[in-house]
């Protein structure tokens, strides 16, 4: 379901331990309470999705999504 209102653009980023994902997504500004963007449901699924393969480790999907830091340790 779509909530209606002004669309806007939002990086959120989703961290592990290992792994930080910039990904893109859309926000709503509901026409109801336009005090802040708020997520629409396919938008959560979606960044859970990202947790779910950036906990696996799975970089290659991940950078379908989005920019994917990697910690690195230090020599």
């Amino acid at each position: 379901m779509r909530i209606p209102g002004q669309r806007v653009k939002r990086t959120r980023l989703v961290q592990t331990d290992r792994l930080i994902v910039a990904v893109e997504v859309e926000m709503v500004i509901p026409e109801s309470d336009p005090s802040e963007p708020c997520l629409e449901s396919d938008t959560v699924e979606l960044l859970r999705a990202v947790h779910e393969h950036a906990v696996d480790g799975d970089i290659a999907w991940l950078k379908t999504r989005g920019k994917v830091y990697q910690l690195v340790d230090a020599a």
